[in-house]
């Protein structure tokens, strides 16, 4: 199985003021094509900057992130805007839909900014949303929309191009039990089913449990399950 994610040696400070806080301190991992995974941690652990960094959102201190073979980190922002459209999609804790579409357009945007001109497979649309149980909620928008809905329509966007990779940050952070199933479950499907990747942010242990591998951190390093407090507990 070839590797589509490789992260080289990451390493990533911000700097508050005259305060250099480390977030990440030399990750370096691989993913292969079509796994599920899982990577956990506590809050400050370096988890969602780790997430900006392999989805081409910010940029590391130093280190190599590839996607698919190919360097991201060393190309132009023009040029990792263009492997973003092509190859992942994202799913954002605080969903971000635009509060003045209905569902169904806040889903078909990702055609457009793929720049597929409002070409859309109508069949493997109708799939993905009736699999979220949205087929009724699409001409709502997302005032209207419970927080559940409003995050398998943001689920719906991320996978509606058919990306090769998934990457979705904290999920069901702000979910009950049954939407974060239903998301889940979708997450899972769209690995088994449609062959895509995913690799998936979390802190809850049980959600991080539907991956096929799981990488721990903590203080912006990849520890072994042992020195993850919160899993431990758990298992």
């Amino acid at each position: 199985m070839a590797a589509i994610i490789e992260a080289v040696d990451l390493h990533k400070t911000y700097r508050i003021g005259k305060v250099e806080v480390p977030a990440l301190r030399g990750i370096s991992f691989v993913v292969e094509k079509g796994e599920f995974v899982s990577i956990v941690g506590p809050s400050g652990s370096g988890k969602s900057t780790l997430f900006y960094l392999l989805g081409g959102l910010t940029r590391a201190d130093s280190g190599k992130v590839l996607i698919d073979g190919a360097d991201f980190t060393g190309l132009s922002d023009s040029a990792r805007t263009r492997m973003r459209k092509s190859k992942i999609g994202f799913v954002f804790q605080k969903f971000n839909l635009l509060p003045t579409l209905d569902a169904r357009s806040n889903i078909d945007v990702a055609i457009d900014i793929a720049g597929k001109n409002g070409s859309r497979d109508n069949a493997y649309f109708d799939k993905i949303v009736g699999l979220l149980g949205l087929t009724k909620r699409l001409d709502h928008r997302p005032s209207e929309l419970s927080g559940g809905e409003q995050q398998r329509v943001a689920l719906a966007r991320a996978l509606i191009n058919r990306p090769a990779i998934v990457l979705a940050d904290e999920p069901t952070g702000n979910l009950d039990s049954k939407n974060s199933e239903i998301v889940l479950k979708m997450l899972r499907h769209s690995n088994q089913e449609l062959g895509q990747t995913v690799l998936m942010i979390t802190h809850n242990p049980e959600a991080a449990a539907y991956g096929d591998r799981i990488f721990h951190m903590r203080d912006g390093e990849m520890v072994s399950p042992e020195k993850d407090p919160q899993w431990s507990a758990r298992h």
